[in-house]
């Protein structure tokens, strides 16, 4: 049994799944080592437990077992040539599984680890293709959430975890989104509350003679340009060939998506607001659920039959934490079809946008 009963929850398997799976709370700043060592014992033993970091939600199994990682996989949904990040807690471990490290790569795990930045580099034989997605690359990332960490440790230092969703769906920023996905696929929830970032890390291939971003995220190209110089944006951010193989999660596959179909609006507040109103009244005539997504500065102005507000653009901090909320909330109103502003904010903009465009499958209207 995983921790006292009295802080458990347990959610029945659904559709014949077979598995209960449990939910244990632990307080994000000072989480409770017994239960999260009881935890690591279900990764150890090849069972996989969803758990907070400062980005998203994850779906952990062992990163060295190849039969964990086939499992994360199979709970996802997720196809299996799209590779899983490895988490570690500490740099000790970052050479049992690398081949090389270059010194630029060394540099920004300086500055920016733990924390939201994934590195890609050369795999050693310990790591499973299985995990790799078949790549000879491996993806590596060390959070700084105090939960992700100690559960890292205990659950045997190599923790393979990819966002705890059914593979296309907005990411997991609280435990509630992982049971909604999860519940009867996975062993064990730990509910650490919500997330802070709330979209997932950037990532930077190190296998290339110039380092590329393959994922945009908290940690934007300038800052990481200001640490290891020039660095380029892979092309695929902005193009899908479902000819490539990926190498970083989510960079060929649609990812994001709610139920209904989202279309973004960009262009000046008067345009936008006047088009998306349009097409909400249009739709509204045929019977149509309409959902917007707007800003505090716009919501007052449109006539969807949901609309919602991502936050102020005063704080694009708090668009990227609300983003896979607000995609999520718009599955519960049974909208038809959505909205969005675009949010092509000056720090975390590319991040924003990136997710954004991708749960619309690239379907942007530009006014």
């Amino acid at each position: 049994m995983i921790g006292e009963r009295k802080r458990n929850e347990t959610y029945e398997g659904r559709r014949g799944c077979g598995l209960n799976t449990r939910v244990v709370r632990v307080d994000k700043d000072n989480p409770d080592k017994t239960v999260l060592q009881e935890v690591g014992e279900v990764i150890k033993k090849g069972g996989l437990a969803a758990f907070p970091t400062e980005t998203v939600y994850g779906l952990g199994g062992d990163g060295l077992n190849a039969g964990s990682s086939q499992k994360i996989y199979a709970a996802k949904g997720r196809p299996s040539d799209n590779p899983l990040i490895i988490h570690i807690a500490d740099m000790e471990s970052l050479a049992q599984i690398t081949e090389d490290v270059p010194e630029k790569a060394k540099k920004l795990a300086e500055k920016f680890w733990p924390g939201p930045l994934t590195m890609i580099f050369k795999k050693s034989d310990r790591v499973p293709y299985e995990t790799t997605g078949g790549l000879e690359s491996v993806a590596v990332r060390m959070p700084s959430h105090q939960t992700a960490l100690a559960l890292i440790r205990a659950g045997g230092g190599f923790i393979a975890a990819p966002s705890a969703n059914t593979s296309g769906r907005p990411s997991p920023t609280s435990a509630a989104h992982v049971a909604e996905d999860l519940t009867g696929k996975i062993e064990v929830i730990v509910d650490g509350g919500e997330v802070g970032i709330g979209l997932e890390s950037t990532i930077v291939d190190f296998t290339e003679e110039v380092p590329v971003i393959l994922r945009p995220g908290y940690i934007n190209q300038s800052m990481i340009e200001e640490v290891i110089g020039p660095v380029r944006m892979d092309r695929g951010l902005l193009i899908t060939d479902e000819k490539v193989k990926p190498k970083a999660p989510g960079m060929k596959y649609r990812h994001y998506a709610p139920n209904a179909e989202l279309t973004i609006v960009q262009g000046s507040t008067e345009k936008v607001v006047q088009y998306i109103n349009e097409q909400c009244l249009a739709l509204q005539a045929q019977g149509k659920r309409t959902g917007v997504i707007g800003t505090d500065e716009t919501r007052k102005f449109y006539q969807g039959t949901v609309v919602k507000s991502i936050g102020t653009r005063q704080d694009e901090e708090g668009i990227a934490r609300h983003l896979f909320g607000i995609l999520r909330a718009f599955d519960e109103e049974k909208a038809d079809c959505i909205f969005s502003e675009s949010f092509d904010t000056p720090r975390m903009g590319q991040a924003i946008m990136n997710r954004l465009l991708k749960a619309a499958g690239h379907h942007i209207i530009y006014l």
